[in-house]
């Protein structure tokens, strides 16, 4: 008799709770490493982020600055050195013009002075005066626009604007008209070597730098700021986020006879040497070239950073370290320095 053998399936088994919790808890650890991994990834790219903008933003501010001084005092073909007094076209003013004025009288004795500044913000002119950061430097550049009206891609001319016109006439000069300065077109009617051809005309152009509490009103984000010269009014317009502190030095070209090269650098040639005001005025005209000290600051705060450092911005007046901070905030920050060379006022100054 043969036997019947029975197999029997082993019954379905699932996981324990305890093996279920040990798989939780592996998986929040392995998720929890993973958003750490995360997060930190995106903070350090925003940190990067955050630098690159600032660095992005100092050098900006450092170039835009440093090329207008390097145009500083163009004139067209018109030569200040080349007129002698008391020809009545060489006005040189005996006190620092107003920076902000728009009349022709004031314009047309400070187009002598391609440089001027206002030390520390010291008696700031009133069209930048609203939301000047405090202890901060202003600059004042004055030039002609290097672009002729009517010249392929430069502006048109705009009622009400400052004009220059150098004469290239012969005649013109035996009469001892050099340039024709006016807002009124009708008063440019000088000419080029023909003594036939007018002569080119080119906006006066009066940029004064400065730096701003805010961007937009009251975002706290510090600006470099700029009041351009219009039709009888200045006009701000902002030009770099996060620069907070411009402070400059000025190279006097003292030498006599002048050589175009500074002999000295100073923050504020109004006081260099206790000079008297018509003596300030000559140090200005003599500044061949300018030492450029930006601060610039991340737009948003780093979680966990405290800026305790602080920053050497080239001298003060005194002559003594300009050192600025600790600021003891959040913010990480950058100093950037150039020098630039006023290349008209130094060239005339040349033997």
């Amino acid at each position: 008799m043969s036997s019947c053998r029975r197999s029997f399936s082993r019954p379905a088994r699932g996981y324990t709770i305890v093996e279920l919790m040990v798989s939780i808890t592996v998986g929040l650890i392995i998720l929890a490493a993973l958003v750490t991994l995360f997060a930190g990834n995106s903070r350090q790219r925003g940190e990067l982020e955050r630098a690159n903008q600032q660095t992005e933003n100092g050098r900006y501010a450092l170039q835009m600055i440093s090329d207008d001084l390097r145009d500083a005092g163009y004139l067209a073909s018109f030569n200040p050195g080349t007129v002698a007094a008391p020809n009545p076209q060489l006005v040189v003013p005996a006190i620092l013009p107003n920076a902000c004025a728009t009349d022709l009288p004031t314009l047309t004795s400070a187009m002598s002075m391609p440089v001027q500044g206002y030390y520390e913000g010291n008696n700031a002119p009133a069209c930048v005066t609203a939301d000047l950061a405090p202890n901060t430097d202003i600059l004042v550049v004055r030039r002609a626009s290097t672009c002729a009206v009517g010249t392929a891609g430069c502006d048109p001319l705009v009622p009400g604007d400052v004009y220059l016109q150098a004469s290239g006439c012969a005649t013109e000069f035996s009469a001892g008209i050099y340039y024709a300065f006016d807002s009124n077109l009708g008063s440019l009617n000088l000419h080029q070597n023909d003594c036939a051809t007018a002569a080119l005309r080119y906006q006066f152009v009066t940029h004064i730098y400065f730096i701003a509490n805010d961007d937009k009103p009251g975002d706290g984000i510090p600006t470099l700021k700029r009041a351009e010269l219009g039709p009888g009014v200045f006009t701000i317009v902002p030009l770099v986020e996060g620069v907070e502190n411009l402070q400059l030095e000025y190279g006097l070209d003292t030498s006599l006879p002048t050589t175009g090269a500074p002999a000295v650098y100073t923050a504020d040639p109004n006081s260099y040497n206790g000079c008297a005001p018509a003596v300030c005025v000559g140090y200005w005209r003599n500044t061949v070239a300018v030492k450029i000290n930006v601060l610039a600051r991340n737009l948003t705060a780093t979680q966990g950073y405290t800026d305790s450092k602080t920053y050497t911005l080239g001298l003060t007046a005194a002559g003594a370290a300009n050192v600025v901070g600790p600021f003891n905030d959040r913010f990480k920050r950058h100093a950037y320095s150039t020098v630039a060379v006023l290349y008209n006022t130094a060239g005339r100054n040349s033997p």
